[in-house]
């Protein structure tokens, strides 16, 4: 099959409640970006990268308790999963959106 770039996940998750965004299908690779929009105050986020779906670990982190202003937009690229791994995401609190994009490999 062909590569398909799109965004593959976007959650406005509770505060202070770790939620996945995204997991890659199966027969599937992924490469592309994650993008943190905060819609009010300033606030933090983390971002996990957990392999094969593992249970949450402090190794999985790409960004913890990250500092974000009022109404700024932070992009994390270079995001390169394999089958089955998952993005978790995190917000202090409940106005930051996270949007998964990029490619899907097949």
């Amino acid at each position: 099959m062909a590569d398909a770039l799109k965004i593959v996940g976007q959650s406005n998750p509770a505060a202070v409640t770790l939620t996945a965004l995204y997991t890659v299908p199966a027969s599937t690779s992924f490469s592309g970006s994650v993008i943190i929009a905060n819609r009010s105050v300033a606030t933090s986020f983390r971002v996990a990268l957990s392999p094969a779906g593992a249970v949450d670990a402090l190794t999985h982190y790409v960004a913890y308790d990250t500092a974000i202003a009022a109404n700024q937009v932070i992009q994390l690229t270079g995001i390169a999963l394999a089958t089955t791994d998952v993005i978790r995401v995190y917000a202090t609190l409940a106005t930051l959106t996270f949007t998964a994009q990029g490619v899907e490999v097949t």
